[in-house]
């Protein structure tokens, strides 16, 4: 046990928003231990206070798990220094409190899981549980099977080894050539850094699948919730 700022113990409780939450405490609806607090720092410890909104206790929500399918041009922030649109703007107000897990770039679509539940998160993206990610890729020119087995070897960048799980080449002309792509590793900007090593350019990157999880008759811009069971 130890001290946390109060907005933090309120965001752990996964009941609403940082934002949300810090609202409530500015307007003099947060008490602890019978105490109006309007300090969003002030420290307590969780496990040893007893947390009000409007006089009602404060409990933990239930954990809440998404699948959202992600349009292009959204970023997977909640928000953005930028102005840009968020994949926030897709959810009601009772799920802007879900994180995502892991994250997909702006021009990146498919299958993204927003939860609530933190050990959730950290086991589907932590690398030694080898957890899938299969994407559908799109790149400007022909594609070699020698490229293929250069990728499967994996592709030193930027101190990093880039390396797929597997790899297939689905169709290929000139012009263009189309593959699936599995990982097992959430690193930044991976399969556009692997094409870019081999002077290719991605043109249309897809999450299809995420561990058991795949996109199925889920349209783009929508979401539904799903259960543990689901996922693992």
């Amino acid at each position: 046990m130890g001290q946390v700022p109060l907005e933090r113990a309120l965001s752990k409780l996964g009941v609403a928003s940082r934002s949300q939450t810090k609202k409530w405490i500015e307007e003099g609806r947060i008490a602890v231990n019978g105490r109006v607090i309007k300090n969003p720092v002030f420290l307590l410890v969780p496990e040893m206070a007893q947390i009000t909104v409007d006089g009602k206790p404060m409990k933990r929500a239930e954990s809440c798990t998404m699948m959202l399918y992600k349009p292009k041009g959204l970023v997977t922030t909640r928000s953005d220094e930028k102005g840009r649109k968020t994949v926030y703007s897709l959810l009601p107000v009772h799920l802007q409190h879900l994180h995502p897990v892991g994250r997909l770039d702006m021009a990146t679509t498919g299958l993204l899981l927003m939860t609530t539940d933190t050990q959730l998160s950290n086991f589907l993206t932590d690398p030694d549980n080898e957890i899938p990610r299969v994407y559908a890729v799109s790149v400007v020119g022909r594609i070699t099977e020698d490229e293929i087995k250069r990728l499967s070897k994996g592709i030193e960048d930027k101190g990093e080894l880039l390396r797929p799980r597997s790899i297939t080449l689905r169709k290929v002309s000139n012009k263009e050539s189309h593959l699936t792509v599995e990982l097992t590793e959430g690193k930044n900007r991976e399969i556009r850094r692997m094409f870019e090593a081999l002077g290719s350019e991605v043109t249309a990157l897809k999450r299809l699948s995420f561990g058991k999880l795949n996109l199925g008759t889920l349209t783009p811009g929508h979401f539904r919730e799903i259960t543990k069971k689901e996922i693992l």
